[in-house]
């Protein structure tokens, strides 16, 4: 089981796929994780609930995505997460994984974060994209109340106007006071343009990522959360915000450098 170490890098794929690329990622995961001394917990989607359009790839589904999950976990020895989007989902996940996570658009479901919390694994929230800092703390506190081993809220960005998001960087601190929650940082989200595509789907700003991660690192991020791919344009979900696998390692190590200056007199 996990408690949200610090710091703590989840990544993986936005939908998990057929073949074998969950794997590939999840290997290539391991490799930094030994590489970089820094824990490292898998996130892969079986469902995409929330897509732009009708016709959009949504995932393998509950059953083949948690078998996919669970191979991952068995040839990498990574940790794994995935979004449960409806309570009655939250028993069969809680069998494969090692934590839960509430989408930012359903943060303040209650039947959700309650059945999730029940679970009694450690639960990661992420924090909608109209929610204040403190607003959160309600979130938190149903997860809390309901059984979570251990909680993390997940900045992703406020809305401004309606094509664009913004990272306050003072969101860690005030997140932090506010839930008492390990606060990781959602570099990949972040950069989002919802409906910026001709089509209605959502766009994004991938060469903002490094920028944003590397200043969350130093403005109190307690862990990282990035959404990874060998090929971003292949990716059936988000591949308009992913950073590329290749690119990954070179990042998290010049975070870690960062994150080690500012965090080296604090208790881990």
């Amino acid at each position: 089981m996990i408690e949200w170490p610090r710091p703590v890098l989840v990544a993986g794929p936005c939908a998990l796929e057929e073949g074998d690329v969950n794997v590939r990622i999840g290997v290539s995961l391991a490799e930094l994780a030994h590489q970089l001394g820094l824990r490292v917990i898998y996130k892969g989607s079986f469902d995409k609930a929330n897509r732009s359009n009708i016709d959009a790839p949504r995932g393998l589904g509950l059953d083949r995505g948690l078998e996919a999950l669970a191979k991952v976990r068995s040839e990498t020895g990574l940790s794994i997460l995935t979004d449960v989007h409806e309570p009655q989902q939250a028993g069969p996940v809680a069998e494969v994984v090692d934590a839960l996570q509430v989408p930012a658009f359903l943060c303040r479901q209650t039947d959700l974060l309650v059945a999730v919390g029940a679970q009694g694994k450690p639960v990661n929230i992420k924090k909608g994209q109209w929610m204040s800092p403190e607003a959160m703390a309600g979130a938190v506190e149903k997860a809390r109340q309901a059984g979570a081993d251990a909680t993390a809220v997940t900045e992703r960005g406020t809305f401004f106007g309606y094509g664009d998001l913004v990272v306050d960087m003072r969101s860690f601190r005030r997140l932090r006071v506010a839930t008492g929650a390990r606060v990781l940082y959602d570099a990949t989200h972040a950069v989002q343009r919802p409906g910026a595509h001709p089509t209605g789907a959502t766009g994004g700003s991938p060469e903002d990522i490094p920028h944003l991660l590397l200043a969350a690192a130093a403005a109190g991020a307690e862990g990282f959360f990035v959404e990874t791919h060998p090929n971003p344009g292949e990716a059936p979900s988000d591949g308009s915000t992913m950073l590329p696998l290749h690119e990954l390692s070179e990042l998290m190590d010049k975070a870690m450098g960062i994150w080690t200056d500012v965090h080296a007199k604090t208790t881990v």
